[in-house]
């Protein structure tokens, strides 16, 4: 009996050892990819549904204009690559700040044959100049919408579109929703911004001759 609880023992010990090794690898993995994301003011990995994709391709179909397009924290780069798959944009960006992600994205890409209409890169949003880009994806947190409002606008040109995915702007007018839900996407410019502001500076009463 006393040989047989050694090896019950054993036994389990081995197991336990099985489990804790498997949970310490598991861990191992996830943290390169979740990290960045416990940052202040970082965008956390979430990947897109198939919803929201198709609500960010209606919009591009829609609004997008021919210049290049960027998705800002691209994560595992499937925008980047759908984007890429419209053949309407001259290049397809996405910028990340976590470099495991960059480092999948490329992959997925050169394996999928996209490598020479994407490009991924690691740097952090706060401090890269979107004035380049003429179509910007961006699946905002709620706390930082209102910097990354004020960061995009003014880096923005005229006829530029930023589509913002499960959060909107506080202070825009968007020119399109479309979805609902988690899955909403909003479609922003300039030129309606600038009408917006305008008219709410000015609080001009409906009907009012000047309209």
């Amino acid at each position: 009996m006393i040989l047989a609880a050694v090896r019950a023992s054993s036994v389990g010990l081995k197991i336990a050892a099985g489990f804790g090794g498997t949970a310490l690898a598991i861990t191992a993995v996830c943290v390169p990819f979740v990290a960045p994301g416990l940052k202040k003011h970082a965008l956390p990995f979430i990947p897109a549904t198939e919803l929201q994709l198709e609500n960010i391709k209606t919009a591009l179909e829609k609004h997008g204009t021919e210049r290049d397009l960027i998705d800002i924290g691209s994560g595992d780069g499937r925008i980047t690559r759908m984007a890429a798959e419209m053949e309407k944009f001259p290049l397809c960006w996405g910028i990340e700040i976590n470099r495991w992600l960059v480092y999948y994205s490329s992959v997925k890409s050169l394996l999928s044959g996209q490598s020479s209409s994407t490009r991924f890169f690691k740097s952090d949003l706060w401090k890269h100049n979107f004035d380049k880009y003429g179509n910007i994806v961006i699946f905002g947190v709620g706390p930082m919408m209102a910097d990354l409002e004020d960061k995009l606008f003014a880096e923005i040109d005229g006829d530029a579109k930023i589509i913002a995915c499960r959060f909107k702007f506080p202070n825009k007018k968007p020119i399109d929703t479309i979805g609902r839900g988690i899955d909403t996407v909003w479609v922003y410019d300039l030129n309606t911004v600038v009408l917006y502001k305008y008219n709410v500076q000015l609080k001009i009463a409906p009907g009012h001759p000047y309209l």
